[in-house]
């Protein structure tokens, strides 16, 4: 018997439920792990976890939209998210944010239709003496020029289907 989509997405569910526990506190590690699976948290998803956790779907729901690393809306495989804090505009933020779109052919809060790129934001990355600094998934890139992005995104390119991104970085 062949299980449709949402049948094996349930059976996923409940083997990370059965991987990190069914307690409340696995709620952050099971969606985190949903997110980078399948770079979104759909509200099927939120439905199944809040009843395998014994979690009102509302709680689940207020944890998604509350923070920025997690989303219900697609993303791509690759999250750039740019710090836009006072000091990185001052070391030249809005040259490296200007080429990334370019080099994209999208705007922040967009995704390529590729599925591969999401342009997104950051409130503060902790890098104010590095900046710009910009956030591929896991893998902080600092004092990032407009030359730099080009050699950022072939790395992404080119390790498509990895999601991090190793080399390229200057500390």
């Amino acid at each position: 018997m062949l299980l449709t989509e949402r049948e094996r997405l349930r059976e996923e569910l409940i083997a990370l439920a059965d991987q990190f526990g069914r307690q409340r506190s696995s709620l952050m590690p099971i969606l985190q792990e949903v997110e980078r699976r399948h770079f979104r948290i759909s509200e099927y998803c939120m439905q199944v976890i809040a009843d395998l956790l014994d979690l009102h779907p509302v709680e689940v729901h207020s944890v998604v939209s509350f923070y920025s690393f997690l989303d219900e809306s697609p993303r791509g495989q690759f999250v750039i998210r740019l710090c836009r804090t006072i000091t990185c505009e001052m070391a030249g933020k809005d040259h490296v944010a200007r080429q990334l779109e370019n080099d994209l052919g999208i705007t922040f809060g967009q995704t390529t239709p590729d599925g591969k790129f999401t342009l997104q934001w950051a409130n503060c990355l902790g890098m104010c003496d590095q900046g710009p600094a910009l956030l591929v998934n896991d893998q902080i890139f600092t004092r990032v020029t407009p030359e730099r992005v080009h050699g950022i995104l072939q790395e992404c390119r080119q390790t498509f289907g990895v999601h991090a991104v190793a080399g390229a970085k200057e500390r």
